[in-house]
């Protein structure tokens, strides 16, 4: 028996890009484990991503192109040969193509968030054919907006310092189902007698487990955090010596946030005067005897129609207290502006000459695959291409979503692993391969390492790379340009700049024999200024955004869907809903894993006693949760874990999974974000009654 280990990594979009260590007993993967040595990954893998073998050789894994035989959205295929698929994609794209390549979408986003695999010969492909661009923002786009006018990039405190900090506010984020290895550094900070406080709406594992938890409403927490600088302000707990050098538009952010007293705060955020008092003391007076004091902010805060201004906000506050001059202070959001990413070289925009399509944005593609050609829109969508992506899941107001789909004239072809729900609606279904299968560069959004994902094992069936899909595709498309010949490795060599003293010792054949390598990061980025702004200043004012239309100081924007913007529409639908990751799911990766899903049991909605009275519903009883856009059905949990007024329906399932063939989708909005343009799944209100028999 030969038996190897083989060095890879975790491709999913989790900040903790885990390393990895396969074992391959004559040529078949056996184990996967968490690569001790790895500083963050520390040999610890997830729930899930432990299971990753059974994913690759779960029976149901697609291996055989695929040509749509039933009505779309039947999942009745039959096999056909790579060479047939090919051929009709081609045949099929080609006169789209010289009507108006715009009529051509990628639908992308990070089943891989691998730099190869992801969006290297993909862009390639579709810059050379001049196909729409998918404005790619269904994730964190209205966060990163809003730190980048602040702080001026996606750079934060490093993972490995969080467990020097004496207080940690981890802020709109569940790191427990969906950032482990931080949870494990704030786990040792407390050990060490650092205090945790979480702030969410929901009273989900890691907020149980941290000292206090403070439950504001959902879309208040910019609100939150302006009460925050007015107590830091009035009562003098400050830092003015790094305000006075490091930051830009002090005095008139003093003047702003005078009028967001502790009493106004409260009100808005639906919490307690002494929880928005005490927490900025604790806050300032922890900085002021010179203890680091760290902020973890996630993606669920900046999901409602205020979310960029609220990391804004919140991206505030450690210049204000001058936490950033510890290594284990300031914030986090993400580390991927760490990197020096190479995507000019690695996506090719040369390919467009000079071409400039439109864009579509991958939120509202429900709408936009309804709409016909007009001036404005250009022309109707006759083609989309999906890959690394589930949008009849993933996409808001799904009901839209899935009548696009539902047209005849649209042609689809879906790259997959599985037969998801959006592969149902496939005319050609491709199928690709693992991480386990192939090759592939990547960077981190958690922490500071480059990564290397070796191929462990041979693709299974007829499975391909995304790469060689584009590859081939190019090819029956007659682009001959060199771009198109470029291996993985050669991808791979690209994937970060050499020349960029962030990786000076970046060398792709040897961070393969290695699987990673940290960053040249200095410990404490900002402690002496030095931000990536155009002031080089933390901009608590921020002329960028005046140019942009935007209110250039920190202010509170209330969600679309609330009592203040809509109250005829709060009193027909009176509960906000969010719908965060559940733990044993990655988006709608591994839902279909039988022994994952069995563990979630079904879709739930958590829904407070007093909540739930009123509406007579009893534990475990099922209900409907539905408004305007559509409605779907789960068991209700009845539980204090979601404070009054919530109901949060952990997801995301696949709908054909689902005892109604839908999920929480149904009812979230194609609205974006102030800033971003970025979904807002959590700015949505609902009503919710015991579902018919």
């Amino acid at each position: 028996m030969t038996k190897t280990l083989v060095r890879a990594t975790c491709p999913h979009d989790c900040p903790d890009t885990c390393a990895i260590l396969v074992t391959v007993e004559d040529g078949v993967a056996t184990e996967v484990k968490g690569d001790p040595d790895h500083p963050t990954t520390a040999g610890v893998l997830c729930t899930k991503v432990s299971r990753y073998v059974d994913r690759t050789y779960h029976p149901d894994r697609l291996l055989h192109p695929m040509r749509r035989v039933g009505k779309k959205g039947e999942g009745k295929f039959e096999r056909i040969t790579w060479d047939q698929a090919l051929d009709e994609i081609a045949a099929r794209l080609k006169p789209i193509a010289e009507r108006d390549p715009q009529a051509i979408l990628p639908y992308s986003y990070c089943g891989t968030m691998g730099l190869v695999q992801g969006e290297a010969m993909a862009m390639r492909f579709f810059n050379q054919l001049g196909a729409s661009f998918l404005d790619r923002t269904v994730c964190a786009t209205a966060g990163f907006t809003g730190y980048k006018y602040t702080i001026g990039g996606s750079i934060g405190t490093d993972l490995e310092h969080f467990q020097d900090a004496k207080l940690i506010l981890i802020w709109g984020g569940n790191p427990i189902a969906s950032n482990l290895h931080f949870w494990m550094r704030a786990q040792e900070a407390k050990r060490r007698g650092a205090k945790l406080i979480a702030i969410d709406p929901y009273r989900s594992l890691t907020a149980e487990k941290c000292h206090q938890h403070i439950a504001v409403l959902p879309g208040t927490d910019s609100a939150l955090a302006l009460g925050m600088m007015h107590v830091l302000v009035k009562e003098n707990l400050v830092d003015h010596d790094y305000i006075e050098r490091h930051t830009l538009g002090f005095g008139q952010l003093k003047d702003r946030i005078a009028e967001w007293t502790p009493e106004r705060t409260a009100e808005t955020c639906g919490i307690s005067v002494d929880e928005v008092v005490n927490l900025a003391r604790e806050y300032g007076e922890t900085a002021r005897r010179n203890e680091p004091v760290a902020i973890r902010v996630n993606y669920g805060l900046q999901r409602v129609r205020g979310g960029g201004m609220a990391v804004r906000n919140i991206a505030c506050l450690p210049a204000l207290v001058g936490a950033w001059r510890h290594a284990a202070g300031g914030i986090q959001l993400s580390t991927s502006g760490s990197f020096p990413s190479n995507k000019l070289a690695l996506q090719r925009p040369d390919l467009l000459r000079g071409r400039l399509p439109r864009t579509i944005n991958m939120t509202t593609i429900g709408d936009d695959l309804l709409k016909e050609a007009s001036p404005e829109f250009g022309p109707k969508v006759e083609a989309v291409i999906v890959y690394n992506a589930n949008p009849l899941a993933i996409a808001p107001d799904s009901n839209k979503v899935q009548r696009g789909f539902e047209r005849e004239d649209l042609f689809t072809v879906v790259l997959e692993h599985f037969q998801t729900d959006s592969a149902d609606y496939a005319d050609i279904l491709l199928p690709a391969t693992t991480q386990l299968e192939h090759v592939d560069a990547h960077l981190a959004y958690g922490h500071l390492y480059m990564m290397a994902n070796n191929a462990a094992i041979a693709p299974l069936g007829e499975s391909k790379p995304n790469t060689e899909i584009f590859r081939l595709l190019a090819q029956r498309m007659g682009f001959t340009d060199p771009a198109f010949l470029e291996t993985d490795d050669q991808l791979a060599a690209q994937a970060f700049d050499k020349k960029h003293q962030r990786a000076v010792h970046f060398d792709w054949e040897s961070l393969k024999q290695k699987g990673w390598e940290k960053l040249n990061m200095p410990a404490a980025p900002f402690a002496e200024g030095g931000f990536p702004t155009p002031s080089g200043k933390c901009e608590f004012y921020s002329a960028s955004m005046l140019a942009d239309g935007l209110d250039p100081l920190p202010a509170y924007i209330a969600n679309y869907e609330s009592v203040a913007s809509n109250p005829e529409l709060a009193a027909r639908y009176p509960l906000a809903m969010i719908s965060p990751p559940a733990r044993n799911f990655l988006n709608s990766t591994f839902v279909n894993v039988q022994s994952l899903r069995a563990t979630e049991g079904e879709p739930h909605l958590d829904i407070h006693p007093l909540d739930a009275a009123e509406r007579g519903i009893q534990d475990k009883e099922m209900v409907r949760i539905f408004n305007d856009r559509g409605s779907f059905v789960a068991r209700a949990r009845v539980t204090a874990r979601a404070r009054a007024g919530l109901v949060v329906g952990l997801s995301i399932w696949w709908k054909k999974l689902a005892s109604d063939g839908k999920n929480a989708n149904e009812v979230t909005s194609q609205r974006l974000t102030d800033m971003g343009r970025a979904p807002t799944f959590y700015d949505t209100l609902v009503q919710v009654e015991k579902a018919a028999p």
